[in-house]
């Protein structure tokens, strides 16, 4: 069985940490966005990965190909030259995923995060013997997305309304599919939406079901969705291994600390922190609602909340950086500086104490 994710885009969304590193490999939870998605394919049996992407291949799979042994399933790169849309990627890939066996594929969105209850999917889609299944989940607001309007005894997809202005239905796609070989006859070599093109047509001959998803599901490609996503990974993570989360009386809710982590006396850690390799939380330290990634060293007393820490970099003493303050890689805050919101560029330096965000569009 084949998988095909699509990694494309330049990751605007989440800068400045993808200003260091391509957005798949930008660090959730501990390890990198796409490896989070490898290993739930290859639980159920994937034995090949393409990566759809359109620009740094070579960073991409010099990184993947020690997981490759690990892991035990090929991944590989189709690499675009022009944008394709969420379709065309399909096309470009055509020769990597077809084999003899004809068995349905994968194609999962880069940016998702979920239980990925892809073995439920697998079943589903050899119940309803269309050619497509399309998982959709339950949102608040549809009307930012597209609502999927669906029967709901069967799963058989009607129609779709794109960014409905009136309440039509709550279900919006959520850029996880299980498709039959015979899908890619559909799609030309061209930049091509999936959800507006291709999906429709098969919906209008009956033959476009969906399943709705278990459990949670987020789009992390920007920082206050990355940090809702967090906080809903760990919930998960407590219901199903919980095991994996700090205890002691230092923490506070869900919380997931590398080993090699060290924290020291009198912190208050939680809710909703994921603490990276090799980082260093000096005693006093306050951190909730955020991500301390690898090699981060936060110093006495220091305090961070809704934000996301970038590799390397260093807190000071008693410094606050809250309400979506995101460091890129090897910044330095010192100490008393007050941030409230924005983001530093990599390897930059604050250290006047009233710090005004910098902006990247």
């Amino acid at each position: 069985m084949k998988a095909l994710i699509l990694v494309g885009g330049f990751g605007t969304r989440l800068r400045p940490l993808t200003l260091s590193v391509p957005k798949p490999l930008v660090d959730f939870a501990n390890k990198p966005m796409i490896l989070h998605q490898i290993e739930a394919l290859k639980a159920v049996g994937v034995s090949e990965v393409v990566l759809a992407i359109n620009y740094q291949p070579e960073i991409m799979l010099n990184f993947l190909k020690d997981f490759e042994g690990k892991l035990g399933i090929k991944i590989s790169c189709s690499q675009e030259t022009e944008p394709l849309g969420t379709a065309g990627p399909l096309a470009l890939a055509r020769d990597k995923l077809l084999d003899d066996s004809g068995v349905p594929f994968f194609v999962l969105n880069g940016d998702v995060i979920s239980d990925y209850p892809l073995k439920e999917m697998i079943e589903f889609h050899k119940t309803h013997g269309g050619e497509a299944s399309i998982m959709v989940t339950e949102v608040d607001e549809p009307s930012k997305y597209g609502a999927v309007i669906m029967e709901e005894s069967t799963g058989r997809v009607e129609k779709f309304v794109e960014k409905p202005k009136l309440f039509v239905r709550n279900k919006i796609n959520a850029g996880i599919y299980l498709l039959n070989i015979s899908v890619l006859d559909r799609i030309q070599l061209r930049p091509t939406s999936i959800e507006k093109e291709v999906f429709p047509k098969i919906a209008a001959e009956n033959r476009l079901y969906a399943m709705v998803l278990p459990g949670f599901w987020m789009d992390i490609g920007q920082p206050r969705d990355y940090i809702t996503g967090l906080k809903l990974y760990l919930e998960s993570t407590r219901k199903k291994s919980s095991e994996k989360l700090a205890t002691g009386p230092h923490i506070v809710g869900n919380v997931l600390v590398h080993k090699t982590a060290k924290i020291g006396e009198g912190c208050r850690i939680g809710p909703d922190v994921a603490i990276g390799p090799g980082c260093v939380v000096e005693s006093g330290v306050r951190l909730s609602c955020c991500t301390v990634m690898r090699g981060v060293r936060i110093k006495k007393h220091a305090c961070i909340s809704s934000s996301i820490i970038g590799w390397h970099s260093t807190v000071g003493q008693r410094a606050r950086v809250e309400n979506m303050t995101i460091l890129g890689e090897d910044v330095h805050v010192g100490d008393e500086i007050y941030s409230n919101g924005g983001i530093v560029l990599p390897h930059k330096e604050i250290k006047s104490s009233i710090w005004k965000p910098e902006i990247v569009m």
